[in-house]
């Protein structure tokens, strides 16, 4: 039927306007930093988490989410993440005397041997990616990786807490790809525990973002028990 009227007709599933050239480099630098291509040997630490199911402690679907739920909630959620911000924040400010004091206590607060280990090994590793991301090492030597990764979304200008959720969701990935390799787990019982850590993730920043100076602080001596557990593990996948 002709069109009766001076209005321009539209098209049934019109494609959107396009986004301004640029305009999605911002996520797109997210999702690098997020991926797990990035070489900084992340695959090869579990956290701990080998020696938890090796031990019967994380030893099925249920249990594993249950104990890398907890290792987000109450420790990366009160120690890590705020410490991410703190980091962030001082990188953003340009205050390099106080980025380098929280690297610093970054490191002194991992509570064994294997994770202080894995922190410097992957935040080199980090250091040595950074000039092809367009971005310069930080002022911290030696740079655990939680510090790395806040210095560089604050160098390329992500906002601090997306940039956390991305750091947050790696470690979660990671986690999670280890508990699927170690249980063993089916790559369909994996996606069902990343759907439901979402939630989880998204709890964190917003504790992380709520604590202050005085109440950071964890207490999950059975991480610390089951890290230095495994540093004496007779067989082992992971370092870590």
């Amino acid at each position: 039927m002709p069109a009766t009227s001076g209005a321009a007709p539209v098209a049934v599933g019109a494609a959107p306007a396009p986004a301004a050239p640029g305009a999605l480099r911002p996520l797109l630098a997210l999702l690098h930093l997020a991926s797990p291509a990035l070489p900084v040997g992340a695959f090869a630490y579990s956290q701990a988490l080998e020696a938890a199911v090796e031990h019967g402690i994380a030893a099925d679907e249920p249990a594993a989410l249950r104990w890398i739920g907890d290792h987000l909630r109450l420790v990366l959620a009160r120690v890590e993440a705020p410490l991410w911000l703190r980091l962030h924040a001082a990188a953003r400010a340009g205050d390099t005397a106080q980025f380098a004091r929280l690297n610093a206590r970054f490191i002194a607060l991992r509570e064994t041997a294997e994770l202080r280990a894995e922190a410097l090994q992957t935040g080199a590793s980090l250091a040595r990616a950074l000039p092809a991301l367009g971005v310069a090492p930080p002022p911290a030597e030696p740079l655990a990786f939680c510090a790395g990764f806040a210095w560089t979304c604050a160098q390329l200008g992500l906002p601090a807490r997306e940039g956390l959720a991305a750091y947050l969701w790696a470690w979660t990935e990671n986690q999670v790809i280890a508990a699927v390799k170690l249980v063993p787990l089916g790559q369909m019982a994996g996606q069902r525990m990343l759907v439901a850590l979402h939630a989880e993730v998204e709890a964190a920043v917003a504790t992380a973002a709520a604590l202050g100076d005085d109440e950071l602080g964890s207490a999950a001596l059975g991480l610390a028990i089951e890290s230095a557990r495994h540093e004496s593990q007779y067989s082992r996948l992971f370092r870590s």
